[in-house]
């Protein structure tokens, strides 16, 4: 006889009774949802949390098909997208600003599935329909805005070690720093190197210029390309979209993926909006209007204008910038909007300082904002970047305060805007859309359904074929066949890879590829056959000889899926994830499987005059 051993048999069943399991929750599919998360950061708790949201939307006869508290989040899943945006619109009315609402698609699997904690497959971009954007990273401005924040930290250094300047001026080569007293230019270049020790400080009489090599030109634009990546996910975060992705692309593009997303205006103005805010005292000695009409403002001052379009001069000394912020909340301030500030340590004594020595004295409010214009011009459509400043706050400072204060002049939805995007980080960078992509989740079905078309027409053809031309044997393929795409399914499903349309593309190799394992071990059993060995050993070296061919076949393919993953962007990498693990499945089914079901009813037998192979 040629017995398989029974823990290996039995290791092989229980493997697939788990993979059964995590499966299971890919059968019911999934239907439109909408997610629910509070804008304030605390959690939904308990199954009663939904039941407010319940009566709302029964007081207007719409009934979700089921709600439950996910992840600290309110899901409700609802028959069709019509039903699911109309409970959209009468919980924003009835809350505005109160909740992060996110249309998405939720498993139609039942409670006690969801009880034991099995989930399906994430669905990419491509199956389940969403927004796909990508955004160009303003790598030069990156630049710009590292000599800015040097040019004022510059300022800062000097005053607290006392030495007196005549200018601190940057430009597109660096920084000019020119000291009154030459005598003293060893001292200010030591403290300006204190600032930042990457920077190259040369000294010329009485000035210094700092400048920033090429590597170090390219280690800041590496820096904002991360820290832009960062803060996009941050704000998809807070918009409480699930499942989104938020990827580098080439040298100077991101990436962003939000599946189930169907509101495309509202999430393309908070995304790639570049906000931050800017701290600066008023100069009272010169004369806004007569700085406006001449185009030129005082030494040491710069021009803005209020919302109602007044002239104001403001310090060119930040005080403090966006950068420093650490939190930002949307308030109320004896019943008018605010947006409750924190900063960090060094940005409090700044602001501490700041108050301590000018009180009675205004301070303003600065909010930037740029973005990318199409304009016209020799009748071509050329790119223009256009920030907007302007002064939304000026009080009056009354009292010393530090790390945490509060600004009105804001309408309540600007407040809630300004704080999401402060407390989501701000842009290292200014970012454009170069590409925009909306797919609706009928196109996303279509290519669901085609792809499981495909699937299901080419499983058939090779069930056929290899019933045809192994009979018996033929069948145990098929069956091991089935085992691996249900056991890699469950793999995705546990592991939370999204699944893409070259994902199904990557089941369907798989399935191809499961078979030769097979093939090969068929084959050397008839070649063990028509060489006069008994059906016992020809089964025995069948498995035992092809083991190594089917080993390199299949660890080659591997090497090519993770050099895959590893290089490749988006649907590649879908498509890598599945390959990859595809084989490691196809080697478990192919070599235990095949060999436990063969054992069963094969190895059993005492003696065997014939194989149906």
């Amino acid at each position: 006889m040629n017995r398989y051993p029974l823990w290996k048999s039995l290791l092989f069943a229980g493997v697939m009774l788990l993979a059964l399991a995590l499966a299971l929750p890919n059968v019911f599919g999934s239907a439109p949802a909408l997610q629910l998360s509070r804008k304030d950061g605390e959690l939904f708790k308990g199954v009663g949390a939904a039941q407010p949201f319940l009566d709302q939307l029964a007081r207007e006869q719409v009934t979700p098909d089921a709600s439950f508290v996910e992840a600290g989040r309110v899901v409700m899943r609802f028959a069709d997208v019509p039903t699911q945006l109309k409970a959209r619109d009468l919980i924003e009315a009835s809350a505005p600003g109160a909740y992060a609402i996110a249309t998405t698609f939720a498993s139609r699997a039942p409670a006690w599935v969801r009880a034991i904690g099995l989930k399906p497959m994430s669905l990419g971009l491509d199956l389940r329909g969403g927004i796909y954007l990508v955004y160009e990273v303003d790598v030069d401005g990156a630049v710009k805005q590292t000599l800015q924040r040097l040019e004022r930290d510059y300022r800062l250094a000097l005053r607290e070690k006392k030495i007196q300047y005549e200018s601190v001026e940057g430009g597109a080569g660096g920084i000019a720093v020119t000291i009154k007293d030459p005598t003293k230019l060893e001292a200010a270049k030591s403290a300006l190197a204190a600032v930042d020790p990457d920077v190259t400080l040369a000294a010329s009489e009485a000035t210094l210029r700092a400048t920033l090599s090429e590597a170090q030109v390219k280690k800041r634009q590496d820096f904002a390309i991360q820290q832009n990546i960062t803060a996009l996910g941050n704000r998809v975060n807070a918009l409480g979209v699930s499942e989104a992705s938020v990827q580098r692309q080439g040298a100077n593009r991101i990436a962003v993926q939000l599946p189930g997303v169907q509101d495309a205006s509202e999430v393309i103005r908070l995304l790639g909006k570049t906000a931050t805010l800017e701290f600066r005292l008023v100069d009272q000695t010169g004369n806004a209007l007569e700085a406006q009409q001449t185009g030129r403002p005082p030494l040491g001052t710069k021009l803005y204008k209020e919302r109602n379009g007044r002239p104001v001069l403001l310090k060119r000394e930040v005080i403090v910038s966006g950068e420093q912020l650490t939190d930002a909340t949307s308030t109320f301030q004896q019943g008018e909007p605010a947006v409750s500030i924190r900063l960090d340590a060094r940005g409090g004594e700044e602001m501490l300082r700041t108050t301590r020595e000018n009180l009675g004295k205004p301070m303003a409010v600065v909010f930037i904002e740029r973005e990318r214009q199409l304009r016209d011009q020799g009748g071509q459509k050329v790119a223009i970047d256009v920030t907007k400043e302007e002064v939304i706050n000026t009080a009056t400072i009354r009292g010393v305060f530090s790390n945490q204060f509060q600004i009105t002049g804001l309408t309540g939805r600007e407040g809630q805007e300004l704080a999401k995007l402060l407390r989501a980080g701000a842009l290292a960078a200014p970012v454009f859309i170069v590409e925009q992509r909306l797919i609706g989740p009928s196109l996303g079905q279509d290519n669901i359904d085609k792809g499981m078309r495909a699937l299901l027409i080419g499983s058939a053809l090779l069930f056929a074929f290899m019933m045809a031309y192994y009979s018996a044997f033929g069948l145990v393929a098929n069956f091991v066949l089935i085992c691996n795409v249900v056991l890699l399914t469950a793999c995705l499903s546990l592991f939370g890879a999204a699944l893409t349309l070259p994902g199904i593309a990557g089941i369907m190799l798989t399935v191809g590829m499961a078979v030769d394992a097979n093939i090969l071990i068929y084959e050397r059993i008839r070649e063990e056959l028509r060489l006069g060995n008994t059906p016992h050993a020809a089964i025995k070296a069948g498995f035992e000889k092809a083991l190594s061919a089917i080993a390199d076949a299949n660890f080659t393919t591997l090497i090519a899926g993770v050099v895959l993953f590893l290089f490749g962007t988006g649907p590649i990498k879908g498509f890598a994830v599945v390959l990859s693990v595809g084989i490691l499945t196809t080697l478990f089914t192919a070599l235990m499987g095949t060999r436990t079901v063969i054992g069963l009813f094969w190895g059993q037998r005492a003696s065997i005059k014939h194989l149906p192979v």
